[in-house]
C-alpha cells in the first residue's frame, strides 16, 4: 500500500523504535513487566506525568480505555462520553461488557464536551432506578481532530471533581495535541486533574501497545490484577517499554508529532479554496475532514484509501501521519483536482 490518507495507524515504524527494540532482544530478561527495561520507563513516565503517575503498558488503545474505566466505575455507574468518542463508536462495547457499566452519550458538534452538554446527563444521583454518572470521558485531540484548550479541560475536571467522580482522557495522539497547543504532558493531564489517561504512541511511531497511565493514587489498588483479567498483561513486557523510552528520548514523540501536524496544515492550505471541497472542522491536530460529492470522493478511493467518515452527508476523513511526506499531499491534491475537471 502506497503512503495515503487513511489513518496514522497505517505508518510504519519509527527508526529509532525498531532500533529501541532490537537492542531490548539480547539474552534474558523477567517477564511481565519486572524487567530492568520496564523499570527505567516507568521512571521516564514520571519524569513527563508527575512523581505519583503509575504507568502499566497494555497491548493495544481499547485496553487501555477500557481499564481506565474498570479502575474507575463499578457496573452500576455510568460514563458521560461524546457521541464521537472511540469508546463509544470503534471499540466494539468493549466498556459495556468488560466493566459492565453504561455510556451516557452526549452529541457534540466539533467533537468536545462542555460543562454545559455534560449537565444534560449529569442527573440520577442517589437514585436506585438509573446508572450512576462516575466519569467523565475526553478525547484529547478529539475524534474529529479538534482541540481542548487548557482552560477547558480544567473546566471539566472541576465539574467532576465537584460532583465526585472522576475524568478519563483518551490521549491515543496525544502527543499531537501537545505539539499544536506548545505544552507538556505534564500540563495537559497531570497538572489539570486527570485521574487517568490512555497514552498511544502506535499513530506516531511506534510498533504495537498503549500505556494505562493512573494519575490518582486512589485508583491504583488492584490495578494489577484488573489488568491481568482483562488480558492485558504482555509476557515480554520489555518490548513494550522500550518502545516508549525511544518515543521519550530526544524527544521523538515531538518531532514525529509535529511533523504529522504540519503536512496536514499543508494539506489544508492546499484543498481549502477548491470550490468543491468544504472543510468541516478547524484542522488543529493531523486530520482534515472535509465534505465533498459523493462521485469525487469515490473516484479517488480508487487512487488513495481513506474512509468514509459520514456516508450520508458526504464526509471523509484524511489522516496524515509522521511519515507523511509533501510530496504525497501535492500528488493526492494533483489526484483530486484531475477528478474534479473530469
Amino acid at each position: 500500500m502506497k503512503r495515503g490518507f487513511g489513518s496514522d495507524n497505517h505508518s510504519g515504524i519509527s527508526t529509532e523504535v525498531l532500533k529501541a527494540i532490537e537492542e531490548a532482544n539480547m539474552n534474558h530478561a523477567m517477564a511481565y513487566g519486572e524487567d530492568e527495561y520496564s523499570e527505567h520507563v516507568k521512571q521516564i513516565f514520571k519524569q513527563h506525568f508527575g512523581q505519583q503517575a503509575e504507568v502499566y503498558f497494555v497491548f493495544n488503545g481499547t485496553g487501555a480505555n477500557t481499564l481506565c474505566i474498570d479502575s474507575m466505575t463499578r457496573s452500576h455507574e455510568a460514563v458521560i462520553c461524546s457521541d464521537t468518542a472511540h469508546i463509544n463508536v470503534d471499540e466494539c462495547g468493549s466498556i459495556q461488557r468488560i466493566v459492565g457499566c453504561r455510556l451516557l452519550v452526549v452529541p457534540t458538534p466539533d467533537g468536545k464536551l462542555t460543562p454545559e452538554l455534560i449537565r444534560t446527563q449529569m442527573h440520577g444521583f442517589g437514585f436506585q432506578h438509573h446508572s450512576q454518572p462516575k466519569v467523565i470521558s475526553i478525547t484529547q485531540p478529539t475524534e474529529l481532530g479538534t482541540l481542548y484548550t487548557i482552560d477547558e479541560i480544567k473546566a471539566i475536571v472541576e465539574l467532576a471533581h465537584a460532583h465526585n467522580m472522576y475524568v478519563h482522557m483518551d490521549g491515543a495522539r496525544l502527543a499531537n495535541a501537545a505539539v499544536a497547543l506548545n505544552c507538556s504532558f505534564y500540563n495537559l493531564t497531570t497538572q489539570l486533574g486527570i485521574d487517568t489517561l490512555s497514552f498511544g504512541g502506535t499513530k506516531n511511531g511506534l510498533m504495537m501497545g498503549e500505556s494505562v497511565v493512573i494519575l490518582n493514587p486512589d485508583l491504583l489498588p488492584n490495578f494489577l490484577y484488573r489488568r491481568k483479567q482483562a488480558m492485558q498483561l504482555c509476557s515480554k513486557m520489555r518490548f513494550l517499554a522500550v518502545q516508549f523510552q525511544a518515543y521519550f528520548n530526544n524527544d521523538l514523540w515531538k518531532t514525529n508529532a509535529s511533523h504529522a501536524n504540519k503536512m496536514a496544515q499543508l494539506l489544508y492550505q492546499a484543498i481549502r479554496d477548491i470550490p468543491q471541497v468544504k472543510i468541516m472542522y478547524p484542522v488543529q491536530a493531523n486530520a482534515v475532514f472535509v465534505q465533498l460529492p459523493r462521485h469525487i470522493w469515490t473516484q479517488l478511493q480508487k487512487a488513495y484509501f481513506f474512509y468514509d467518515w459520514d456516508e450520508n452527508k458526504n464526509i471523509v476523513r484524511w489522516m496524515c501521519s509522521f511519515d507523511t511526506a509533501e510530496e504525497d499531499i501535492r500528488h493526492f491534491v494533483n489526484t483530486l483536482a484531475q477528478i474534479i475537471q473530469q
